[in-house]
Order: structure tokens, then sequence, then C-alpha cells
């Protein structure tokens, strides 16, 4: 992917992010910055720290050491883990989005999909029954589900409807930041392929600045500007996607590459 147009000063800066579990290091001192619009990806082998540093930066787990700072739209630049936590509740109903890679915990099964997108606004202070419902119509026919299963469970959806679903969800509060943990694992190949176009439309049409964990290099190349290349907890190589894909330095990098060319 060519690198998008940037504006001045990035939108997360993450400085020497870090957590342990017990003796173990799950995250060593990771830093890295997000412009408007970029997407990179966090790659890495199973239990490469990857999953825990999305969670970190994404404040749904504390680290141990390190600073995430955000661009608002309002406000500046804030130290999400210096902002009350109620405040960081409403950021990440705001500006943030967070894809999970089962879309279970990303619904609520019990209720309809348009009550699922609806949700959020409602968060927000949104009652008028009939702007709820269009504007949850809207983002339905935007991830390419048909509006007319609204009322619907989201138990009677595939695993890619979910998926769409649980990104309507996400976008319906037009956030400007997207954390997604391996948002294509687990399904079909024609279904991944079609949810990895929507995807890469989505962040482009709406200029979403997005953090995506996988450990398919295929996701990597087809929707990131850049990569970080992580392994125990460190990262090892980062840099464009195109060039860490088509040239990589580190030979934990050489390896991943290697075992998808010669697997």
């Amino acid at each position: 992917m060519t690198e998008p147009a940037h504006v001045p000063g990035p939108i997360l800066r993450v400085t020497g992010i870090a957590k342990r579990f017990g003796n173990r290091i799950a995250v060593d001192k990771v830093s890295f910055e997000l412009y408007a619009g970029e997407v990179l990806a966090v790659v890495g082998e199973s239990g490469s720290g990857k999953t825990t540093l999305l969670e970190c930066v994404s404040a749904r787990q504390m680290p141990d050491a390190g600073r995430v700072e955000f661009l608002t739209r309002h406000e500046g630049v804030v130290d999400v883990y210096g902002l009350a936590e109620s405040a960081r509740r409403l950021l990440a109903r705001t500006d943030w989005g967070y894809v999970h890679q089962n879309a279970i915990e990303g619904l609520r099964m019990n209720v309809s999909a348009g009550a699922n997108v609806g949700e959020r606004l409602m968060a927000l202070g949104e009652r008028h029954y009939g702007r709820i419902r269009d504007t949850a119509a809207h983002w339905l026919s935007r991830v390419e589900m048909d509006a007319a299963r609204m009322d619907d469970s989201p138990k009677t959806f595939s695993g890619g409807m979910r998926q769409r679903l649980q990104i309507a969800r996400n976008l319906v509060t037009q956030p400007r930041l997207i954390f997604m943990d391996e948002p294509t694992s687990g399904l079909d190949v024609s279904v991944q392929a079609r949810l990895l176009d929507l995807l890469r439309s989505l962040t482009r049409q709406l200029s979403l600045a997005a953090v995506v964990v996988t450990h398919d290099l295929a996701v990597a190349r087809l929707l990131a500007h850049r990569m970080m290349v992580m392994k125990d907890g460190c990262v090892v190589e980062t840099g464009l996607t195109d060039q860490v894909l088509d040239d990589p330095q580190h030979p934990y990098t050489q390896l991943l590459v290697s075992s998808v060319l010669h697997p």
C-alpha cells in the first residue's frame, strides 16, 4: 500500500509500553506513532505479545509502564492513562473502536442487529428512535449487510456477517482510530477476502487510523501501510509493509516470510 497523506503530528503516540505476567515479559518497552488515515499491522506468532500490546494501547488492560497519548477531536493531545476511568470509557465509545477476533465478544447476542448498532448512539445521548434506526440502517448498508435484517438476532448470522455487524457497531460513532485483533481469523477464505476488501475500503473512505494485530502476512500486506514485527514481547523490525515483506532484515522476519512462501 502507498503511504497515506500525513497531517502534522501523530494521532497516537505510544512510548515505552511494558507488561509482565509474573516472571514472563509479555511486552517489553514498545514505542510507535500512528498518523491519521494510517494503518499499522502488528505481526508475529502466537505468544509474541502482539495482542497484549493492543490491549494495553487501547486501555483494555493496564500496562506496567509506558505512556499512550491520543489526539482527540476537541481537547488536543491527552494522556490516556492520565484520564479518569469514565473519560477513558467515553473515549472508547466515541473516538475509538475495537474489533474482536471473535465477533461474539464485541456484540450483544440477545438484542437485534439494529439495537447492537444503535446502542452506541444511545450511550452518547441519542434518544430519537427514528434517527437511531435510520443511522443503524445506513451503517448496516455501509458494511454491505441487508438493512432488512436489522431486527434479526446476531445468533442467526454467519461468522462473516457477525464480523460485519461488529464493524458497523464500532463505526456508527465515526471513530478516528480503530483497533482490530485478528479480524478475519477463523473465517472461510472467500469470506476473509470479502471482509478484507471491505475493511480496506472503509479505512480509506473514512480516513481511519487503525492498529491491526494479525499472524497472517497477507492480511498485513493488503491492509497496512506499515508493519511492526514482534517476537517475545519485543519489536524486532518495523517499516513500510512492502519493504518489510519484500526485503526483511531481521532473521525472525525472514523466517516468517519464508514460512509463507515455503510452508
